[in-house]
């Protein structure tokens, strides 16, 4: 193809001549990148498998011929409070020190908070981000200015430290200065640590698709349903909104791990998930004390928390590149 002065135009990088042939959508173009991707399919792969860790965690522990809550007092050291044992076949990541529960166990059942917080949060601030981006970038004047206040104000706060202070807070406040058991106590926090995730993550997704938007409304299609009367639902939902498509997830993407992170962070520094929901978070910061002489204790949850976040991060940025014209894989 040429120009109107004969110059030969350069083809999309990003895009074959079997692209061009097939009237392919830029997303199904997408999709195939990454399903011939092997770096993101092994990622996949990665997060896959701890899913399944999660969903089939009663089935693993019993299989292993153990429950979550078994104290086995009789392999720990009277002396140390060290435990006896190593890995063995009854107890496939050795026990834990003091109480004697099943490593194995803990294991599992601590990767379903992990996922379930990182997988929530960001699904809802994704849907948050989605709205208050496209209401700042599409209406603007007082909407906009609003929602951009709201951001600055949200970016200015101290993250970790409201975190720390909020969670004691709202638990006492759900518990009405009465003293809540440990399990309600945990279920507290874990709807506090959804809650504060989704409050503070919406905003980066929201000032991107903002600055989308607004170049998208002065483009001519969107111009021509302004002309016929198609209703603003309608042009945001149905117009605008699918050309965001490939920013969204990749934003997405990205959250997944970053709130995994955040949920063990906090459990470590103790204003995550208490006892007796299992947290890898919770795990680490218990065997701070103990790894060295116990290595067991330590590494399971450390590797599992180091392994999924760097899947769920190079899948991440696998879909930034399928989703970019101009990045070849």
């Amino acid at each position: 193809m040429t120009d109107s002065i004969g110059t030969a135009l350069e083809p999309d990088p990003g895009i074959t001549g079997d692209d061009h042939r097939s009237g392919r959508s830029p997303s199904q173009i997408a999709w195939e990148r990454l399903r011939h991707d092997r770096l993101a399919t092994s990622c996949f792969a990665v997060l896959v498998f701890f899913v399944l860790v999660a969903v089939f965690a009663p089935l693993l522990v019993a299989l292993e011929g153990e429950t979550l809550n078994a104290y086995h007092s009789d392999l720990i050291s009277a002396r140390n409070s060290l435990p006896l044992i190593s890995a063995t076949a009854d107890h496939w990541f050795g026990v834990e020190p003091r109480t004697g529960r099943d490593l194995f166990a803990l294991w599992a059942y601590g990767s379903r908070p992990s996922l379930v917080i990182g997988f929530v949060a960001a699904i809802a601030s994704t849907m948050f981000g989605i709205i208050f981006g496209l209401l700042a970038g599409y209406l603007g004047g007082v909407v906009d200015k609003v929602i951009s206040w709201v951001i600055d104000l949200l970016l200015s706060l101290p993250y970790l430290l409201l975190v720390i202070a909020l969670v004691p807070i709202v638990t006492n406040r759900v518990g009405g200065g009465q003293i809540l058991t440990s399990e309600q106590t945990s279920t507290v926090r874990f709807a506090v640590l959804i809650g504060v995730l989704i409050f503070f993550g919406w905003i980066g997704l929201a000032r991107l698709i903002r600055g989308e938007v607004f170049s998208l409304r002065e483009r001519e299609f969107v111009q021509a349903a302004k002309v016929i009367g198609v209703p603003t639902r309608q042009i945001l939902f149905r117009e605008i909104l699918p050309n965001l498509v490939g920013p969204i997830i990749v934003s997405a993407s990205i959250a997944v791990p970053a709130y995994i992170t955040a949920e063990a962070t906090l459990s470590f520094l103790g204003a995550g998930l208490v006892e007796p929901t299992a947290s890898w978070g919770r795990t680490v910061a218990l065997a701070q004390n103990t790894y060295a002489a116990y290595p067991l204790f330590l590494w399971p949850p450390v590797a599992s928390i180091a392994i999924l976040v760097l899947a769920l991060s190079l899948l991440g940025e696998a879909i930034r590149d399928a989703f970019d014209p101009n990045t070849r894989r």
